[in-house]
């Protein structure tokens, strides 16, 4: 019988942190702190720029195309912005966060001035983390969220579209559209159509990617979700370097005490940072 409680659960961003570093992995997704049990979160500005450009930007698909900039980008991101400012956001002094948050100005400010697909429809998933049963037989589930769904009238489809807050380019062997592919297939009824990323960044529009054949898909993310799944059986995590790796590293100063608790995300994580 299924049982979504003893399932393991794998998503883009915990599979990457396996292939990356299985300790990292574990301290991020598996370890918890034994006086609170909370799971932790190392805070580091390139991460705190993500954050709120994604927030204010994704906030958009819930209204109706007409009222989504009734209210400037730039003033939700300001106010959004507050949340992570200064050692909320892992900002070593001013001139660092003032160079970051001026990155994200920009962001907001090119989609606001270039809204291409958000100013048509969108579609919402039901579920607030989107997921399914990538292998019963496994016992595996297949989560996350996609951040932008298109709806494309003339075919009665949908388009993924996933905002890039990084310099550089995904890797073309990423397994995120793999993976929103999948589970735009398996949480809503209309067939994915496009895929595509948005370098806000530097593009004003985003750049097309093709669709994968959906097997292949599956079987790509199936092989690394089961390395996941047997890691977890075994209760083996093991870095491949003797001293550790840069995935890991930080993330022992924090198991180790050196390193600064400086809130809780909405998830309940605790947020440390160096």
């Amino acid at each position: 019988m299924k049982d979504k409680y003893t399932a393991t659960w794998v998503s883009h961003s915990s599979m990457s942190d396996y292939l990356k570093c299985p300790r990292a992995y574990y301290l991020k997704n598996v370890y918890r702190d034994p006086g609170n049990n909370h799971k932790l979160t190392l805070m580091q500005p390139a991460l705190a720029l993500g954050q709120v450009v994604h927030e204010v930007i994704e906030s958009l698909s819930i209204l109706p195309v007409e009222d989504r900039f009734a209210i400037s980008l730039r003033e939700k991101f300001d106010h959004a912005w507050a949340r992570v400012s200064g050692h909320l956001g892992g900002f070593h002094d001013t001139q660092e966060e003032e160079k970051y948050k001026n990155r994200g100005v920009a962001m907001v400010s090119r989609v606001q001035n270039n809204p291409g697909p958000l100013l048509r429809k969108a579609v919402k998933l039901r579920q607030d983390l989107p997921y399914f049963w990538i292998s019963e037989e496994d016992n595996i589930i297949l989560c996350g969220k996609i951040d932008w769904l298109e709806y494309i009238e003339d075919s009665d489809s949908v388009g993924i579209l996933d905002f890039k807050t990084g310099k550089l380019d995904e890797d073309t062997g990423s397994l995120q559209l793999p993976i929103y592919y999948l589970l735009a297939g398996a949480c809503q009824t209309r067939q994915v159509s496009g895929l595509s990323y948005w370098y806000v960044d530097r593009d004003d529009v985003p750049t097309a990617l093709p669709l994968p054949d959906a097997q292949s898909a599956k079987n790509r993310v199936l092989e690394v979700a089961r390395r996941v799944a047997l890691a977890r059986k075994l209760g083996r995590f093991v870095c491949k370097h003797a001293d550790g790796c840069s995935a890991c590293r930080p993330l022992e100063m924090i198991i180790a005490g050196n390193a600064r608790l400086v809130g809780v995300n909405d998830f309940g994580q605790d947020l440390y940072v160096l």
